[in-house]
C-alpha cells in the first residue's frame, strides 16, 4: 500500500494529468497516476479520437508510459484516477483488466473535485479476473 505522502503525490499527479487530457468529443477529462513496486510514479491522461474506438483511457496511458519508460516486470501497487467532477469515477472494464495484468493486488483510488472517493482493490473491482499466469 502507498504511504500517505505517496498517495498525496499520486493524487496531485493524476489531477495534473487530467488537465492535459485531449477530450474534444466528450469533454470528460481524466487523469491517472500509478505507483510501481520500484516506487516510481507515472501519469497519463485520456486521449480521444474521432474514431471513438481508438480513444485511450488515462489509466492505460499511465501504465503504458511505465512500460515504455523501461519498467522491468512492472507491478502496480496503486492506481489513482482523478476527474474534475462532483462524483468519483471508477476505471472502465478495459482499464480494470489492464490494471489486473500488472497489479493483481493493486489498490485503486478514484477521486474528484468533490469530496467523494472510491477506494477498492482491483480484485473487488474486477471479480473473476484472469491474468497471464492463469493462461499457463
Amino acid at each position: 500500500m502507498p504511504t500517505p505522502v505517496q498517495l498525496q503525490k499520486l493524487k496531485a499527479a493524476a489531477k495534473t494529468a487530467a488537465g492535459r487530457a485531449y477530450a474534444p468529443y466528450s469533454m470528460f477529462r481524466v487523469g491517472a497516476a500509478i505507483l510501481t513496486s520500484t516506487g516510481r510514479i507515472y501519469s497519463g491522461c485520456n486521449v480521444e479520437n474521432a474514431s471513438h474506438g481508438l480513444t485511450n483511457c488515462a489509466e492505460r496511458t499511465a501504465i503504458f508510459n511505465a512500460v515504455a519508460a523501461g519498467e522491468k516486470r512492472l507491478r502496480l501497487k496503486c492506481v489513482v484516477v482523478y476527474t474534475p467532477t462532483k462524483t468519483a469515477t471508477a476505471p472502465c472494464g478495459a482499464c480494470r483488466q489492464v490494471i489486473y495484468e500488472f497489479g493483481p493486488k493493486a489498490r485503486v483510488v478514484s477521486c474528484c473535485a468533490g469530496r467523494e472517493q472510491i477506494d477498492m482493490s482491483i480484485a473487488a473491482l474486477l471479480p473473476g479476473a484472469f491474468g497471464p499466469l492463469d493462461l499457463a
